[in-house]
């Protein structure tokens, strides 16, 4: 697959390795910090703190009652897609308290991944609006917890009224070659979005 031409949209491709600013996005909880951790060529740059008692009343645990940290500013990491292109994934924390860091952190995205938990779709609102706010391209990956019932992509993407052009996958945020194919998916539909483009010039 032909990677290359991605520093900004629709820029003429080149010689040499590509940087591309992906952003990792979604709710509290649906999964970020872990897909950034296994997907990152490097040593991933978190920072998680641990949840306390104080923040009770405004980081809601329903569906979520396992978790003990939380990203309060960004995760970063990086990976090679190929000898061309070279991903650079930013992390977005989850919890409304934090989402005033968001618009920094989207400066100079091309893309980015939604992560939704589908036992607390309500909790992935907010990252879709988002994007379509900020303009970003997206594609949405539904990542599966143990206890996750299977539901068909099509019945999700009614629920979160996701349009039809952008790709919905289903994934393990666990897996490197799970998490990276998503990333793949994304890279296509951004080829995809900049071809249609080019045509309608």
């Amino acid at each position: 697959m032909d990677l290359k031409g991605f520093d900004h949209p629709g820029g003429p491709g080149g010689e040499g390795t590509r940087s591309v600013k992906v952003m990792i996005a979604g709710g509290f909880g649906t999964g970020k910090t872990t897909m950034v951790r296994s997907v990152s060529d490097i040593k991933p740059l978190t920072t998680e703190e641990t949840l306390t008692q104080a923040s009770a009343d405004v980081d809601h645990l329903i569906g979520v009652a396992e978790k003990t940290e939380t990203t309060v500013s960004l995760d970063f990491g990086k990976i090679s897609l190929n000898d061309s292109l070279m991903l650079y994934l930013f992390g977005t924390p989850g919890q409304e308290r934090f989402w005033f860091l968001w618009n920094g952190l989207f400066k100079g995205a091309l893309g980015a991944v939604v992560l939704v938990d589908t036992r607390r779709l309500a909790s992935s609102f907010r990252a879709i609006e988002e994007m379509e706010r900020q303009n970003v391209p997206f594609v949405v990956a539904l990542n599966v917890f143990p206890d996750s019932k299977d539901y068909p992509v099509e019945e999700i993407r009614d629920a979160l009224d996701i349009p039809e052009h952008i790709p919905v996958v289903a994934c393990d945020a666990r897996d490197r070659a799970s998490s990276r194919d998503v990333l793949v998916t994304l890279i296509r539909h951004l080829k995809d979005r900049s071809a249609v483009a080019l045509e309608s010039r």
